[in-house]
Order: structure tokens, then sequence, then C-alpha cells
């Protein structure tokens, strides 16, 4: 992969070279380009092997490129890694095997970018890996990035002369065993580069020319796969060369948490004029090692792939694997084009409106007539489902499938919005397994929000979703007022409250209407097995909870922001209060007849039973807002565990 950044541009495009290019795009027209992926493997890395795998099945991918370190193989247990590795992923993919690295103890210099002492060397190992896995590959790639310096030191071999033997040696030795070659992709792209290439005699046996780009991170400049590929064509057909080009690297890096740019770029790739390319990377660098350009040097380079480390999807991935690489276009589609805001109607931003809650808003919002916008990463299951339909049901609603930790994006978002619900936020359960992001999203990202509605000529009104896990929980029988004592409850309850307090500080130090609504237990129409899993964790050592639907949820914003000039400043719980209060016994009871499985029966019963249940008298007689769906709703909804109502479809159905 590329550390260097491409500047290699004309002020003023060729002629020649647009010709080419638009050559290029003409032969592709009416086709598309095989999308493969790229992963590397540190030896004995067992587990991230059947990690990558079963990501990639799920998602369908067909053709897998990864590196054969030379120096590897000949390590004590190289040759026996090998035979595990490309064994498992040969008998799932379609295998292009890019052989690099120079043993340190051939090398002109002891360091695996260095020149072989014997350019023939490279070519013998060419042969004994082919030798090993006869009639396995169909193509060989022969080197990687060999005009990046720390891929190839060139200037051991200035002349390039070490560098074309080698590999006209290693072609030699492909074709003998009746495998085709990829010369190794140029990063950055330099056509004058792969001319001396021709010059030198190394691309006599030759059939793929690979190319390497990644705009939006690395390329400063970047005039479109139809130039980049353009370009080399040009130079083949200079040498009236047959080869074929490929992209053999791309990628953008999320280190900005923009996963929505990474899938617009995987569309462009889509898109390219070449019969086949390879997307950079199916994980994340593993953050624990150094690469090569030094450990956590340059952030960017650990954020390329299409899963994290843990094996978790980002966007592209659960997209791809979902729907397949038209999904993936269709989601691009769905986004927000920024252009001239000058002109755009007043509209609602909805952070986090794809989301339970947000979605359900946003519907009402949209049904009602009122221009919205919609702030949302997708990083939840689902959501991109919910943003589907949103589009589908309201072709007008704006969307900037963005990450509210991104202060451009929500300025973005902004444009053009006199109100503002700020609804985003992850899952409870990511408090426990990722605080930093728990955080991050939670505070940091209210931070944004709030610094960005405070430098608009006229601030917008907030009304922000928080939670009753601000408080310490009461007694059970008791509903908790407004004036309740703050106690931060959990991680997640730390990083809400935090921004709670922040919302409220910043509209009177800065003069804007802000509104904090603390909600209970929020019970959405997609009430399922998992629903229920998550009521039993969130409800040990706490007596009753206070079941808030969503639809009353949603009132409760809507009334809010029309009541904002009465509200503004305070902090309001929004619950479905005593009436509505249940505790997990109750619920499992009526629905089986029995305890919950999966509740700690051998805890010790506290001495005094906590509950959160809202007491919502202010803010009820400020707007009137009373809920209207109680307890019975529950149970209507949750038939048999794990099984919706046949005529209620789940929300991300």
């Amino acid at each position: 992969m590329s550390r260097i950044i491409d500047t290699s541009r004309r002020a003023t495009p060729d002629p020649t070279v647009e010709n080419h290019a638009q050559a290029v795009t003409a032969r592709a027209e009416g086709s598309s380009s095989t999308v493969g992926v790229v992963n590397y493997f540190h030896i004995h890395d067992a587990a991230a092997v059947e990690r990558v795998i079963k990501g990639l099945e799920k998602m369908g991918v067909t053709h897998l490129r990864t590196g054969v370190s030379w120096c590897d193989w000949e390590t004590d247990g190289g040759p026996q890694w090998y035979e595990w590795v490309l064994g498992e992923l040969c008998s799932r993919f379609s295998v292009l095997p890019c052989v690099l690295y120079t043993p340190p103890a051939k090398g002109l210099l002891p360091k695996t970018s260095s020149p072989p002492r014997d350019p023939e060397d490279y070519g013998r190992f060419v042969d004994l890996l082919l030798g090993s896995y006869p009639k396995t590959f169909e193509y060989v790639e022969l080197w990687n990035e060999p005009n990046n310096y720390i891929e190839w030191d060139w200037t051991i071999d200035p002349e390039w002369t070490i560098f074309a033997r080698m590999i006209a040696s290693g072609a030699e030795s492909a074709h003998a065993h009746g495998v085709k070659t990829v010369l190794g992709g140029m990063s950055p792209l330099d056509p004058n580069w792969l001319n001396l290439m021709f010059l030198r005699g190394a691309m006599e046996k030759i059939d793929v020319v690979g190319i390497h780009g990644f705009p939006g991170t690395w390329e400063a400049v970047w005039e479109g796969w139809g130039s980049h590929v353009g370009r080399v064509q040009e130079v083949l057909d200079r040498h009236s060369s047959g080869a074929e080009v490929w992209i053999t690297e791309c990628g953008f890096s999320t280190w900005a948490h923009d996963e929505f740019r990474q899938l617009q770029t995987l569309v462009e790739v889509m898109d390219a004029p070449v019969p086949r390319a390879y997307w950079y990377s199916a994980e994340d660098l593993d953050s624990a090692r150094e690469t090569l350009d030094g450990f956590h040097c340059d952030e960017r380079a650990y954020h390329f792939g299409l899963h994290r480390r843990d094996g978790t999807p980002k966007l592209a991935a659960r997209i791809w694997g979902g729907g397949g690489l038209p999904a993936i276009r269709q989601m691009s589609e769905f986004g927000f084009a920024t252009g001239s805001t000058e002109n755009l109607s007043p509209a609602t931003l909805v952070t986090g409106g794809a989301g339970t809650v947000g979605t359900a808003l946003v519907e009402r919002l949209a049904a009602g007539g009122r221009n919205v916008v919609v702030l949302d990463n997708l990083s939840r299951p689902g959501s991109e489902h919910n943003l589907r339909r949103l589009k589908e049901t309201y072709p007008e609603l704006r969307a900037e499938i963005a990450d509210i930790r991104d202060p451009f994006a929500v300025r973005r978002s902004l444009a053009g919005c006199d109100e503002v619900f700020h609804l985003a936020a992850p899952s409870p359960a990511v408090a426990l397994l990722d605080p930093p992001l728990d955080l991050a999203v939670n505070l940091q990202g209210t931070m944004n929000l709030l610094e960005e509605v405070r430098r608009l000529p006229a601030p917008p009104a907030l009304v922000y979703a928080s939670s009753l896990e601000v408080y310490e929980p009461g007694l059970d029988g008791d509903a908790i007022p407004e004036n309740h004592p703050l106690s931060f409850q959990g991680l997640a309850g730390c990083s809400k409250g935090a921004a709670d307090q922040y919302v409220l500080r910043y509209g009177s130090a800065f003069g804007f209407p802000t509104i904090v609504l603390r909600l209970g237990y929020v019970l959405g129409q997609d009430v399922d097995d998992a629903w229920l899993d998550s009521l039993i964790a969130g409800s040990r050592g706490v007596g009753s909870r206070d079941l808030l639907f969503v639809e009353d949820a949603v009132s409760a914003l809507l009334l809010a922001m029309e009541n904002y000039d009465a509200l503004s400043g305070g902090a309001y719980n929004i619950g479905g209060g005593s009436a509505n209060a249940v505790t997990l016994a109750e619920v499992v009871e009526d629905l089986y007849g029995s305890v919950a499985t999966g509740a700690d029966d051998s805890a010790p019963a506290p001495a005094h039973s906590r509950s959160y249940v809202a007491d919502t008298t202010a803010f009820s007689t400020i707007t009137g807002w009373r809920p209207q769906m109680g307890v019975a709703g529950l149970i209507s909804r949750l038939t048999t565990r794990g099984r919706l109502r046949p005529d209620e479809p789940s929300l991300d159905a």
C-alpha cells in the first residue's frame, strides 16, 4: 500500500492522455469490474486468517489478493505456514498471490526491500512456489509497489537493471508453469517508470499491469480512474503490448470515521474501466503492530479495513454482505450530495435519524410536510434498511450518511435547518464493549453539534434525547422527579449525563434554546428475542422499569420543540410513568408463566428494590403530554419469544 502522496499531475490535462482515457472507458462500457479484496497476513497469525475468511464469505467475495513473503518462507516454519494458509484460502477463493520481500540474507543490504544479490533467485522462488501448488493459481503477481521506496529500495538499484532482471526471471518461471503474470502495482502511478520497464526488458512475459490508487486518503490530486488507467494504456499501446490493466490495490481509510465515504469510493472502483480490481483491505491493521512507515506514524494506515480488527463489519461490508455490490451502489445514491445550500427551505435535522426512535420521528415530520435532514452513520445493524425505507417513501429527504464525530459533516447537515433533534448515540452495550467509542460519540459528538449550532447567525432550537440513567435509581414504587440527585449510572450513564449537562449549559452560555428530555426505556415496534434479552440484561439489580413506547417518545419530542419557549433551559423526564411500570418477572410471567431465562437467580435479593420510573409531571403540565400506550401493548407485541405478530413487521424488515 502506498504511503506516498501522488502530486504528479499536469496543470492542464494532456489531450493524448484524455483520448486514451476515453478509449479505455468506451472499451469497458457494458461491462463491470470483478471486485476482489486484499488482505496481508502476518506469519503464524491463524486467528486473523480465520476471521477474514468468515467475513469475506459472509460478503460473498470470490477473489482474494494476498502476500506470499519470500522472506517469511525461508524462516523456521515458513513452508508449513504457507501450506496451511494457502490451503485455507485457495479452497474458498480465487487467490492472487503477490510474491515479495527479499530474505535479508540474500539482499545487497540486509532488509526485505533490498534487491537480491542474484536476481535469478527471485525466479527460482517463484518456480518453487508454483511447483509446490500446481494448477492452483491462474495469475501470480511479481512484487508489490516497486516504485514505492519502502517496498523496494530503488536507491540501491538506481537504473532498475536488477529489478528488471528479477521480474523477467519470475515471469519466465511463471509461464513455465502455465501461470499468467501481474506486474506489481505502481504507487504512485508513474507512466515513465512503466516505459522504463519496457526498455529494461522486464515486460516480455507480463500479462497484466497493476496500478494502485487511494483517492481521498493518499492521493492529493485525483482525476478519476479513467485518467489513471488511460495514462497506463498509453504506454502499453506505444509498445504494442496486449497486457491488461488491473487495479491491484485501492481503498479508503476510515480513520476520520467516514465509513460512507469509504462506500462511495468503492462505487467509483466498481465503475473503473478495468476487468478486475482489488479493494484494500478485508480488516483494519492490528493497532499493536508497526507498519512499514513506523508505529502509528500515520494513523490512516490502520483503518483501511472493511471490517474492524475484531471482525465486526463497517458500513460497506454490511451492505455488501446484505445485498452484494448492487446494494453498495444503491446506498451510495442515498447520501446527500453537497452543493449550494443558499436556497434550501427551512428543515429539521434529526441526528441518529435512522435509529428506532429517529426513524419514527422522521416519518412523523415528513408525513406532516416538514423538510427533514437525517444525519446517521448507519453503524447499527438494520439502520440501513430504515434509511432505505425512508428514502423510498420520502424521496425529498436529505440524508447525510456520516458520523457525528465529523464536525464538517455536522456543519453540512445543519445547512438550512431551523430546528434540531439530537438522537445520535451508540447502543448502550457499546459502553461496556468499547468505552472510548461510547464517550467519543455521546460526548464529543454532542460537543461538535453544539459548537456548529452556536456558530450559526440564528442558532436553531435543539432538543436532546438523554436518559433516565443520569439519576440514581429510586425506591421501588417511587417515581423519579427532575430534582432527583444526578448520579450517572453505568458507563453509558456517564457519557449521556455529561452530554446532557453540556447541552443545558451551552444553551444558557451562548443564548440559544436547548431542551433535554431524559427518556425511559424506549420500546420500539421491533419487539423480539433480542429486545427481551436486552431487557433481561438491563433489569438485573433493578426492580420496576416504566416502558416508554416509541410512539409516545416521538410525541414528546415534537411537543418539546413546539413549546421550546416555555421549556428552554430545562431537563424533563419522559417515561411511561407509574401506570406503565413493570418488572422483568411480570413480563416473563405474562408471556411464559415462568421466570426469565438468563436471569441471575443466584444473585441475592437487594434489601430495597430500586427502580427507574419517571415522574413526568413537569413536562406534562406545560405541554399536556401523556403516554397513550400501556403495558398491555408490550404483551400484545410479544406473543412468543423471538417472534413478532404476523401483522406487525419489524422496522428493520
